[in-house]
C-alpha cells in the first residue's frame, strides 16, 4: 500500500528542487523518493550497544586458527583450485 506523504517548503527551496530533479532528468517526487532511500540506508540498522553486544559475544569464543603463514596457504590453494 502506498501513502503520501506532504512536505512544506518555502518557494526557494522548491525552485531549487526543481531545478536539481530537472539536471538528474527525474520528477521531483522521483528525486525526493531516492534521496530519502539513500538517506534511511545511511541510518544505522541496529544501535550501537547491539553491535557492541555481539562483538562481546563472538570474544568470549575461541576457534582454532592456524599460523598467518598456513592461512595464506590456504587462501593460495583456494585462489589456484587446489582444496586440498
Amino acid at each position: 500500500m502506498s501513502k503520501r506523504l506532504q512536505v512544506i517548503l518555502d518557494d526557494e527551496e522548491m525552485s531549487e528542487l526543481r531545478e536539481v530533479a530537472k539536471r538528474n532528468r527525474m520528477s521531483v517526487a522521483e528525486w525526493v523518493r531516492q534521496a530519502l532511500r539513500a538517506a534511511r540506508r545511511r541510518e544505522p540498522v541496529h544501535s550501537r550497544e547491539q553491535k557492541l553486544a555481539a562483538l562481546r559475544t563472538a570474544c568470549e569464543h575461541a576457534f582454532p586458527a592456524g599460523t598467518i603463514e598456513e592461512m595464506l596457504e590456504e587462501i593460495g590453494r583456494g585462489y589456484l583450485g587446489s582444496g586440498d
